[in-house]
C-alpha cells in the first residue's frame, strides 16, 4: 500500500514540502554552521519519511529535493573545488532485515553480486575530506561540500599529522602474506614538545575473517613500489574520544567554552579560515576510498584498496573486516555496534560494501546513493529534547546531585525521561537553563547524562537555574567546601539520606549487623521504628513481629546481631557514622589518635590536620559533623544504648607493633573472620589492602587461600598464619 501517512493527497504534498524545507534548514546548520539543533537519529527519521513519500509518488521528486543531493552547499569563506568524481553519500539501513532486502535488490540486478564478498568498515562520525596527490606529493585538500563542489581547506589539512604529505611514507612492503596486529589509535607526544596528545593511527589492517590473506591479489593493478602520477583519496577527519576529553579539559582549565561532541568540534576545526586554529585541535584521519587515479590502475576490490592505501602510508580503520558472506558481514557490523564504546572514536554505524568494485560500479545509483554499499545505522546514543525542570537528589553522604527532568525521548531504544547533570558547577559552566533544548547521551548501560544546551535553539523563554540554599529533603542549610564541586546536607537525620545511612551503618565494613539488609532497613523506616541509626538499639521483639516476614526466630536473631554489634571496635563505629570523607582507612587512623568518640568530638581542626592523610576539607568536615546538634543527639542515644567503644590507652609503641606494615588476607582463618582479622591488624597499627603487590609486607593465609598465595610466593612475600600474626603483636 502506498505511503500516505493517513493524509489526503493535498495534505501529503504539504507535508512533503514542509519536510524538504526543514531538512534543508538542518543541512545548513549541520554542514555549514556546524551547529545542529537536532540529533542524527531525528534527522534520519525526517529523511526516511521524505524518502517514503517520494517513493510512493515519484512524480513529485524534484532535482532540488534533499534526497537528490549528497550534502550541503559550501560555505562562502573558502575557494571552491570541483571534485574529479562525485563524492556520494550512502543509503541507510536501520536493521539486519533492511540490509538483507538491499542485498536481494542488487542481486536481482546483477547475478555477479552473489559471487562477491563484502568489506565492513566503521562509519566514523566526522567530516569527509578529499585529498589530492601529484607525483606522490599532497597538493590539495577539500571538504565534501555538496558532493560535486567542496571547499579548499588545503592549509588546514596540512596541520593534521595523520595525513601523509608525501607517499609512500616508507618503502612499500611486498604484497601478500598475513597482516600483523591491526592498526590502533594510541597517544603520541605533540611534535611541538608542548605536551598534549594527538591521535596517531598506525597504518595497518587486521587479518580478515577466516584467515583470508591480506594483500593485493594477482591482477589488482598497481604494483608494489609504483606511485600513480595523480591520486585522489577520500577519508574521514575526526577527533578521538580521549583527545576530545583532553581538549575540553584544557579549555575548561583556561576558563574557555567547551564543546558538545567530537564530530562538531572536528568539523568546526577543519573549516577555520586561520590554519593556526586548526593546528591547535587534535584532528586525525582515516582513509577508505580511491576517488580518481592517473598513471596506474586502481585495485578492483575494496579490500585491495584498503591494503594499497595502507601500503602507501595512509591511515586506515583497524576495525575494517573482509567477510565472505552477507550474514558474516551483518554479524560483524552488529558486533561493531555492540563494541562501539570500546572504539577510540565515535561511530554511528557500519558500512557494508561489495568487495568487487567492478560489480559495485555496474549497479549504478539510486538518486545520489550508490547501490553497491549500504550503511547500517546503529541506535543513536544521543538525542535532543527539552529540559523541563531540574531536580535534586540527596545521597547517603549528603551530596546534592542535580538531575534533568526531560521531555521523554528515545535514545538507543530506551525511553529517557531523566538524566544526570553531574553537579551544580557543570550547570553553571554550560549555562544550562530550564526550557533549553539539550543534547542527551546514553552510552551502553551508563545512566543518561546531559551533554549541554543547544544555544542556537533558544527562544528567550529559558530560565537560568539557581542551586538550592537548603536541603530539598530536610530543609537544613547546605554546605560547600572550598576546592570541591559538591554541595552537602550534613544533617544525620535527613530523611532522604536515612535508608542509605542506616544501610551503611549496619554493613560489614561498619557495625556488621548480620541479617539486616536494605529491605529490612526500609521496613523499619516505613514503620517509623527507626529515625536515625541510634534507634536500632532500642528495637524490641514486639516491634519486629508485626513486620512482614518476621517470626520469633528471625526477630530474635536480628536482635542478637544488633546486641553483638555493640562490641565492635571504635574504628568500625567511626566509619559507621558516615562522616564525609571518612572511610575505613581514615576511621582506623582516627581511632589510633583518639581513644573514644568523646575525645574525637573535642578535636580541633588544627589537631586533625596534623594527622597524616587528613587535609583541611576532611578535618573541617569532621569538626562540622560533631558540632551539629542533631548529630550530637545521635551520639547521646548511642552512648545511652551502650554503643561506646573505648580503646585502651597503652603507650603508642605498644599499641602499634604492626605500624608501617601492609597485610593482605586470604583464605579461611581458624578463629577470626576476615573482618575481625582486619580490625585486629588495624588496631595494632597495621594496614590491610585487597590485592597482593610488591608493597605487601605479609600475606595472612588460612585454608583455601586461592590465587593470592601463588602471587605472594612468586613475588617472594612472606606468608604467615593466624598464630604467627598473634605472636607479632604479643598476644
Amino acid at each position: 500500500m502506498p505511503y500516505n501517512g493517513g493524509m489526503d493527497e493535498t495534505a501529503l504534498k504539504q507535508r512533503l514540502e514542509a519536510l524538504r524545507e526543514e531538512i534543508r534548514a538542518h543541512n545548513y546548520r549541520y554542514y555549514v554552521l556546524n551547529a545542529p539543533v537536532i540529533s542524527d537519529a531525528e534527522y534520519d527519521a525526517l529523511m526516511r519519511e521524505l524518502r517514503e513519500i517520494e517513493a510512493a509518488h515519484p512524480e513529485w521528486v524534484t532535482p532540488d529535493s534533499p534526497t537528490q543531493r549528497a550534502g550541503a552547499p559550501p560555505a562562502d569563506g573558502f575557494v571552491k573545488v570541483r571534485h574529479p568524481a562525485p563524492i556520494l553519500s550512502l543509503a541507510n539501513a536501520f536493521s539486519a532485515g533492511e540490509v538483507r532486502a538491499w542485498y536481494e535488490r542488487i542481486r536481482k540486478l546483477d547475478a555477479r553480486v552473489a559471487q562477491s564478498g563484502f568489506v565492513v568498515e566503521p562509519k566514523i562520525d566526522g567530516l569527509t575530506v578529499v585529498l589530492h596527490y601529484r607525483e606522490g606529493v599532497f597538493v590539495q585538500g577539500a571538504t565534501r561540500g555538496n558532493g560535486e563542489i567542496g571547499e579548499d581547506i588545503t592549509a588546514n589539512i596540512r596541520t593534521i599529522r595523520a595525513v601523509p604529505l608525501k607517499i609512500p611514507l616508507f618503502p612499500l612492503p611486498p604484497l601478500g602474506g598475513r597482516a600483523g596486529v591491526g592498526g590502533t589509535l594510541t597517544p603520541s607526544p605533540s611534535p611541538t614538545g608542548r605536551g598534549g596528545s594527538m591521535g596517531k593511527i598506525q597504518p595497518s589492517l587486521p587479518s580478515p575473517s577466516r584467515s583470508t590473506p591480506v594483500g593485493l591479489p594477482k591482477g589488482e593493478g598497481m604494483k608494489s613500489g609504483s606511485i600513480p602520477s595523480y591520486l585522489v583519496v577520500r577519508g574521514e577527519a575526526f577527533i578521538t574520544k580521549a583527545d576530545f576529553e583532553a581538549l575540553n579539559a584544557r579549555l575548561r582549565a583556561a576558563g574557555e567554552k567547551t564543546y558538545l561532541n567530537p564530530r562538531n568540534t572536528a568539523a568546526g576545526s577543519l573549516r577555520q579560515l586561520d590554519p593556526r586554529v586548526t593546528a591547535s585541535r587534535p584532528l586525525t584521519l582515516l582513509v577508505y576510498q580511491i576517488v580518481a587515479v592517473e598513471g596506474g590502475e586502481a585495485p578492483s576490490t575494496q579490500w585491495g584498496v584498503l591494503t594499497y592505501l595502507r601500503e602507501l602510508g595512509f591511515p586506515v580503520a583497524h576495525s575494517a573486516r573482509k567477510c565472505e558472506t552477507l550474514e558474516e558481514a551483518i554479524a560483524y557490523a552488529e558486533d561493531l555496534g555492540a563494541r562501539r564504546e570500546e572504539l577510540p572514536y565515535e561511530i554511528d554505524g557500519a558500512v557494508i560494501k561489495l568487495d568487487d568494485l567492478q560489480v559495485a560500479a555496474s549497479l549504478g545509483f539510486v538518486g545520489k546513493d550508490p547501490r553497491g554499499a549500504i550503511a547500517l545505522k546503529f541506535p543513536a546514543p544521543e538525542a535532543t529534547t527539552t529540559l523541563l525542570d531540574i531536580g535534586v537528589n540527596v545521597g547517603r553522604t549528603g551530596v546534592l546531585t542535580p538531575y534533568a527532568v526531560l521531555e521523554p525521548v528515545e535514545i538507543g531504544g530506551v525511553r529517557v525521561e531523566r538524566a544526570t547533570l553531574h553537579n551544580f558547577d557543570f550547570i553553571a559552566e554550560k549555562d544550562i537553563r530550564i526550557g533549553d533544548r539539550v543534547l542527551v547521551k546514553r552510552a551502553g548501560e551508563v545512566i543518561p547524562y546531559v551533554i549541554g544546551p543547544i544555544v542556537e535553539a533558544r527562544t528567550g523563554a529559558e530560565r537560568p537555574y539557581t542551586p538550592p540554599k537548603v536541603c530539598p529533603s530536610c530543609g537544613q542549610p547546605v554546605e560547600h567546601f572550598e576546592g570541591e564541586v559538591a554541595w552537602y546536607c550534613v544533617n544525620a537525620a535527613c530523611p532522604a539520606q536515612l535508608v542509605r545511612r542506616v544501610e551503611h551503618f549496619v554493613s560489614r565494613g561498619a557495625m556488621d549487623i548480620v541479617g539486616m539488609g536494605i529491605k529490612i532497613v526500609e521496613q523499619l523506616i516505613r514503620a517509623n521504628l527507626v529515625q536515625d541509626v541510634a534507634d536500632l538499639y532500642t528495637l524490641k521483639r514486639e516491634d519486629l513481629l508485626p513486620l512482614e516476614g518476621f517470626a520469633e526466630k528471625k526477630a530474635d536473631n536480628l536482635l542478637a546481631a544488633i546486641e553483638a554489634s555493640k562490641t565492635r571496635p571504635l574504628a568500625r563505629l567511626i566509619n559507621a557514622l558516615g562522616i564525609r570523607g571518612v572511610g575505613e582507612v581514615m576511621a582506623a587512623e582516627l581511632a589510633k589518635h583518639y581513644p573514644s568518640l568523646d575525645a574525637l568530638s573535642a578535636a580541633t581542626q588544627e589537631e586533625l590536620e596534623a594527622i597524616e592523610g587528613i587535609g583541611p576539607n576532611i578535618a573541617a568536615a569532621i569538626v562540622d559533623w560533631f558540632s551539629r546538634p542533631r548529630n550530637r543527639e545521635v551520639l547521646r542515644k548511642l552512648k545511652s544504648a551502650g554503643v561506646w567503644p573505648v580503646e585502651k590507652t597503652a603507650p603508642a609503641e605498644a599499641r602499634a607493633p604492626l605500624k608501617g606494615l601492609t597485610f593482605v588476607i586470604t583464605g579461611t582463618l581458624p578463629t577470626m573472620s576476615r573482618a575481625e582479622a582486619k580490625d585486629f591488624i588495624q588496631a595494632h597499627g597495621g594496614k590491610v589492602t585487597s590485592s597482593v603487590s610488591r608493597k605487601t609486607d605479609y600475606l595472612l593465609a588460612g585454608e583455601n587461600p586461592g590465587s593470592k598465595l601463588q602471587k605472594a610466593q612468586t613475588l617472594g612475600i612472606p606468608v604467615i598464619d593466624e598464630a604467627r600474626l598473634r605472636e607479632m603483636v604479643g598476644v
